[in-house]
């Protein structure tokens, strides 16, 4: 049956690809996703899904199968902004076919993992893989600007919690099973304005911050490590000052923070850390925020969230999980006729709500490499993009053999 997988999904290879180069042409900017939700739809209506629907928040969710088991395949239909135009050799939204490669803004980050999973999903159907589980395939918003919003609405608003998400975010076909967490923090800290002529008579904001910014910097040394997920790290992304004027001591000052999380770091943690790094430096009356992402949905929805995005790794002490993954490997191997590699993302997913925040196991597999995420003449692999989908439909069925359960 893996052969005739591979080979269904090697039949649909040029409508993958076309498909991809759809999603690619329209732009999808966070919570400017709509017009790439109705491609998406088209789509999966054109691959006879048993059910889509469009929640309130904005993501499509195309379902086959109808058993009492959920489990879901994740890719998020968001893409930053392109940049600057003059490092593009191409149009990021008119894709380009060369040396077997398609370029464009999305290629990799990640629209290629949707093309491949809503392909996966007509290979199901038509091979009748499944007969376990309700499988789900998202479409989700916003994750560029807030990873893992997408999912926190649709466990908590819709309901829905599957018991295992493959996410399709680029892993280069690799297996990935976690990721380093993160936080956005802003420190503030007020002075007292006086005339530039006469500095003493104020308070400078921007000193005391930058003695602040100093402590923080000799936390990195001594921050935790995990022997799969590496170092946390801090540092200082942004500083601004205000004061009555260029010739006035500045009266406020403030710097935010990215802050990345290692296993085993938590929200508290890393406040207590900052806390104490304001105190060492000698300003207790500091302000420490830990950022809100507020932004409205293309559907006009605001659904606030903390900038605390957790870290997660597959945990392999569950016998449950252990099993996902020895699937996983197993169906790879199948496939691909080679050993996977096991891994984890340098960057960020919707994995920090789905199994950061509600524990859902996550298993990462998706083409395309993350080197090229939000980078000019983004690419991905043409032959990944078959490849990719025998890979989640293949994976279906090795979950559906008898045994498993």
């Amino acid at each position: 049956m893996f052969n005739k997988i591979y080979s269904k999904a090697a039949e649909y290879e040029n409508e993958i690809v076309r498909f991809l180069s759809d999603l690619v042409s329209v732009p999808s900017f966070s919570g400017k996703e709509k017009q790439v939700v109705e491609v998406i739809n088209d789509e999966m209506k054109k691959l006879n899904f048993d059910e889509i629907k469009i929640d309130n928040l904005g993501n499509i969710i195309g379902r086959i199968g109808n058993g009492q088991s959920i489990i879901a395949f994740d890719a998020h239909i968001d893409t930053v902004y392109s940049g600057d135009l003059t490092q593009w050799n191409t149009d990021p939204f008119t894709p380009v076919i060369k040396n077997k490669k398609i370029f464009g803004r999305g290629t990799a980050d990640q629209k290629s993992g949707l093309a491949s999973m809503i392909y996966a999903g007509k290979i199901i159907k038509e091979l009748e893989l499944n007969n376990k589980y309700s499988i789900l395939f998202t479409g989700t918003v916003m994750e560029e600007d807030c990873d893992g919003l997408c999912w926190q609405y649709i466990i908590k608003e819709n309901k829905i919690k599957p018991e295992l998400v493959i996410i399709t975010e680029p892993t280069n076909m690799g297996i990935f099973i976690g990721q380093r967490g993160r936080m956005e923090i802003k420190i503030k800290i007020s002075g007292k304005s006086s005339h530039g002529s006469a500095p003493e008579r104020g308070d400078n904001a921007v000193y005391k911050i930058s003695k602040i910014i100093n402590e923080i910097e000799k936390l990195n040394p001594v921050l935790p490590s995990d022997d799969f997920l590496g170092k946390g790290t801090v540092t200082v992304t942004f500083v601004s000052s205000s004061s009555p004027s260029l010739c006035a001591v500045p009266d406020s000052a403030e710097i935010i923070l990215d802050r990345r999380l290692t296993y085993g770091e938590t929200a508290d943690t890393v406040l207590n850390e900052i806390k104490s790094c304001v105190e060492f430096a000698g300003y207790p009356e500091a302000e420490i925020e830990v950022l809100k992402y507020n932004q409205p949905a293309y559907t006009e929805l605001v659904y606030p969230s903390d900038k605390y995005f957790p870290t997660w790794k597959l945990d392999l002490t569950s016998v449950k999980n252990s099993e996902y993954l020895k699937k996983a490997v197993s169906t790879y191997k199948n496939i691909f006729n080679k050993e996977p590699i096991i891994d984890k993302w340098t960057f960020s997913t919707n994995g920090v709500a789905i199994a950061g925040m509600f524990g859902i196991p996550c298993i990462g597999f998706g083409p395309g490499n993350e080197i090229f995420a939000h980078a000019p003449n983004e690419y991905c692999d043409v032959s990944q993009l078959k490849d990719a989908a025998a890979f989640y439909a293949a994976f279906v069925y090795n979950l559906n053999l008898p045994g498993f359960n």
